[in-house]
């Protein structure tokens, strides 16, 4: 029997056992089990659980909604979306579906390197976290002014970004080196 734990950033992550589960997180079975625990949640959080991972591998087809028409019709789409996510032999996690803000925690592959996310390192096409990860991954990385260019942010939100969304969040290891030309510049180590 396959669980799912959500958790206060609303990442849904399957798991083949109960003991498992990280305390802390609400967990539920069943679709019934998910509309439990939904109808203690404001109804902005279902709009942001669906919008975290709609869009993104393997939820490509879905898309964001701005709201559902009632918290039952929301359980279901959510319920029948994550089907598709993996538990993943124990005692490591699978598949997260991430906040909006693109957060996923806990799950490791075997190696313990964190895994390859639902939405965490495969950003919604055209989003300003898809345009850093494509700076970052090129050969000699993105400078701090070209990445704000990209996105059009403050240096300290770049920065903050970098250590938060996709340092501590998405558990990716990026580097900063100084450049031949003397700029500092951010890249995804390999």
């Amino acid at each position: 029997m396959r669980l799912f734990a959500i958790d206060t950033d609303n990442n849904i992550t399957a798991f083949p056992a109960a003991e498992q589960i990280p305390e802390g997180q609400e967990h539920f079975a069943s679709e019934k089990e998910l509309a439990k625990l939904a109808t203690n949640w404001p109804s902005d959080r279902l709009i942001q659980v669906w919008n975290g991972f709609a869009g993104v591998t393997p939820f490509d087809e879905l898309k964001p909604v701005k709201k559902f028409t009632d918290r039952k019709s929301a359980v279901a789409r959510i319920w029948k979306a994550i089907q598709r996510l993996d538990a993943a032999p124990a005692p490591q996690a699978a598949n997260v579906a991430p906040k909006t803000k693109g957060s996923r925690k806990g799950a490791k592959a075997e190696d313990g390197a964190p895994t390859a996310a639902t939405g965490a390192k495969a950003a919604r096409e055209g989003s300003k976290k898809a345009k850093v990860l494509e700076l970052i991954r090129q050969p000699g990385g993105a400078t701090l002014k070209e990445i704000m260019v990209a996105t059009d942010w403050q240096a300290h939100s770049v920065r903050g970004f970098i250590s938060g969304a996709l340092t501590k969040k998405m558990g990716l290891k990026i580097e900063s080196v100084k450049r031949e030309d003397g700029e500092r510049a951010y890249l995804l180590a390999q």
